[in-house]
C-alpha cells in the first residue's frame, strides 16, 4: 500500500483548482462511483505519431521525477506534449498527477480511481486511457489491478504502448507491469514465509495480462531492500520456472528499492535512478519446490544495479552476475551484495545454453561446483591459478544419455580433463600434451536410472588467470 494514496487526502491549492476537474462517472448501483480528476489542459494533445514505447518501473508508489521526465521526453520525441493517465484502485488524492502535471512536455494528467472489476469496462475510463500517451498504475493493491484482466481496460492500456506511448507504475503498479504478476490476492508473502513454503497461500500469481516488448519472463517486486524481499523474489522465480508460468524455463525477478526507478527505453535498455535494483535469474529447475516443503534453489544469478547503471532486457547478459543459493529454506548470506563470478570477458555460451564460471574452492569432489541445473549445451569457465589447481564440477546423466565435454585451454598452461564416477573412479580422460592443447571426453550412460558424475580439470604444467572454456553437451 502506498502511503501517499491515503483515502482522506484530497487537497489542491487554489491555483491548481483552476486547472482541475473532478467528475464522478456513473456506474451500476452495486459499485462505488469511478472518480475522474483531470489537471492541466482540458483538451487532449492531437498527434499521429509518437516515439516510444518507454516505461518506468518504481520501487515505491510515488513518481520519480528523473525517470518520469525521461519517459515523457522519449515518447514525445523532444517536441510537443503528452497526456498522462494515472490509474488507482483506491483513495481520492492525486499525488502522482500533482508531480507529473508541472513537468515539461505534459499537456494534462488525469487520475482515474476504479474500485471494482467492472470499472475496467467503463466507457469514459477507456476513452481517457486510449487518448493518453502514458499510463501510470499507482501504488495500492495489485490484486485490484489484476481483476481488470480481460476487461476493455487491458486492451486500452496495450493500445497506448502500441501507438508509441508508455506505461509505468510504483509498488503495486510496478507488480502489475511484469509478465508474471505476484498478485498477493490471499495475503502478502514475506521472504521467510516464501522460502519456508513456496506454495504458501500467500504465493499467488496472475499471468496473461500485460507482456511488454523486451520484458517477457519477468516478475516484478518492490520495496526491495527495505522490506528484505530478495528471498521471496527467489521463491517467485522458482515457482515461475517450476510451474511453467514462463516460457523457455527461465524467469527474471526485477526487484526495485524504495525511491528507485528503472527507465526502460524503446530498445529495452533499463537505466536506474535511485539507490538500487536487482535482476534475479533462475535458469534451471529448483532442486526442491513443493507444497509444504522449504525451498532449495542453488546458484541463482543476481545482477545488482546502482544509480546510473543499466541492464539490457532486449539482449539479456550472460555475465556480470553473482551467485546465491537457498538450501532447505535458508538463503546464503550477503544476498544484496556480491562479487561477480564472471566479468563478461569469458567465452560466450552456445546459442540456447547457459554459462557458468567456477566458484572456488572447488578442488575436490566434495567441494565440486554443481552444474546439473544448467541448460545444455552449456559453457563452463575457470582458470588454473596454480600448478596444482584442480577444478571439479558435478552433473547428472540419465539412462541412454551421452555426455560430451570439450575444453578450450589457453596457451598459458597445459590442463588435463577427467570424467569421474560419483565415487571418484576415472571413467574416461583426455591428457593431450602441450600448453594450449584442447581436451575432450565422451561417455554414454548404459545403466538404468540417473547418476552423478564429476568433471575434473587438472593443471599439468604451467598456470595463469586466462580462462579455459568447456562446452558441456548432453544428447
Amino acid at each position: 500500500m502506498s502511503p501517499s494514496r491515503n483515502p482522506r487526502r484530497l487537497a489542491v491549492t487554489a491555483a491548481a483548482a483552476a486547472l482541475l476537474t473532478v467528475v464522478p462517472l456513473g456506474v451500476p448501483a452495486a459499485y462505488a462511483q469511478v472518480t475522474r480528476v483531470r489537471q492541466g489542459s482540458a483538451t487532449d494533445a492531437a498527434r499521429a505519431n509518437w516515439s516510444g514505447p518507454a516505461y518506468t518501473m518504481n520501487g515505491s508508489g510515488g513518481i520519480v521525477t528523473a525517470t518520469m521526465a525521461k519517459a515523457v521526453d522519449a515518447i514525445r520525441g523532444g517536441t510537443g506534449a503528452i497526456d498522462v493517465v494515472v490509474i488507482a484502485g483506491s483513495g481520492t488524492g492525486t499525488p502522482e498527477c500533482d508531480v507529473i502535471t508541472p513537468l515539461a512536455g505534459v499537456n494534462s494528467c488525469t487520475t482515474l480511481t476504479l474500485t471494482a472489476a467492472a470499472d475496467g469496462n467503463n466507457s469514459q475510463v477507456n476513452t481517457d486511457v486510449r487518448n493518453a500517451e502514458f499510463v501510470y498504475f499507482a501504488g495500492g493493491d495489485q490484486c485490484r489491478y489484476v481483476a481488470w484482466k480481460g476487461t476493455a481496460l487491458e486492451a486500452s492500456v496495450e493500445s497506448v504502448v502500441a501507438k508509441g506511448g508508455g506505461v509505468g507504475g510504483g509498488s503495486a503498479g510496478h507488480h502489475v507491469n511484469s509478465d508474471v504478476v505476484y498478485d498477493a490476492c490471499a495475503a502478502s508473502a514475506t521472504s521467510a514465509t516464501a522460502l519456508a513454503n513456496p506454495y504458501d497461500r500467500s504465493m499467488t500469481f496472475t499471468t496473461g495480462m500485460f507482456r511488454w516488448p523486451n520484458y517477457a519472463g519477468t516478475i516484478n517486486d518492490s520495496h526491495f531492500v527495505t522490506r528484505d524481499r530478495m528471498g521471496r523474489t527467489i521463491a517467485f522465480v522458482a515457482r515461475a520456472v517450476k510451474d511453467g508460468l514462463v516460457t523457455g524455463g527461465k524467469a527474471w525477478g526485477v526487484g526495485v528499492e524504495e525511491g528507485a526507478s528503472l527507465f526502460i527505453d524503446r530498445a529495452g535498455r533499463a537505466t536506474l535512478s535511485g539507490p538500487s535494483a536487482y535482476v534475479v535469474l533462475g535458469d534451471h529447475q529448483p532442486e526442491v519446490a513443493a507444497s509444504g516443503q522449504p525451498l532449495t534453489y542453488r546458484d541463482v544469478k543476481i545482477w545488482k544495479l546502482t544509480n546510473g547503471q543499466s541492464y539490457d532486457f532486449a539482449n539479456r547478459p550472460t555475465c556480470g552476475y553473482y551467485l546465491r543459493s537457498v538450501r532447505a529454506g535458508v538463503p546464503d548470506g550477503g544476498l544484496y551484495d556480491g562479487t561477480p563470478v564472471t566479468d563478461c570477458s569469458s567465452t560466450p555460451p552456445p546459442s540456447g545454453g547457459s554459462s557458468y564460471a567456477e566458484v572456488e574452492p572447488n578442488d575436490s569432489r566434495t567441494a565440486a561446483n554443481d552444474i546439473a541445473g544448467l541448460t545444455f549445451p552449456a559453457t563452463v569457465t575457470g582458470d588454473m591459478r596454480s600448478t596444482t589447481d584442480r577444478d571439479y564440477f558435478s552433473l547428472t546423466l540419465g539412462a541412454g544419455q551421452t555426455l560430451t565435454v570439450t575444453c578450450a585451454v589457453p596457451p598459458a598452461y597445459d590442463a588435463d580433463l577427467y570424467l569421474l564416477s560419483a565415487t571418484g573412479s576415472t571413467l574416461t580422460r583426455s591428457v593431450n600434451n602441450g600448453a594450449g592443447t584442447d581436451e575432450s571426453v565422451t561417455l554414454t550412460r548404459t545403466a538404468s536410472g540417473t547418476a552423478t558424475y564429476h568433471l575434473d580439470l587438472e593443471a599439468y604444467a604451467g598456470s595463469g588467470t586466462a580462462d579455459y572454456a568447456c562446452t558441456v553437451a548432453k544428447s
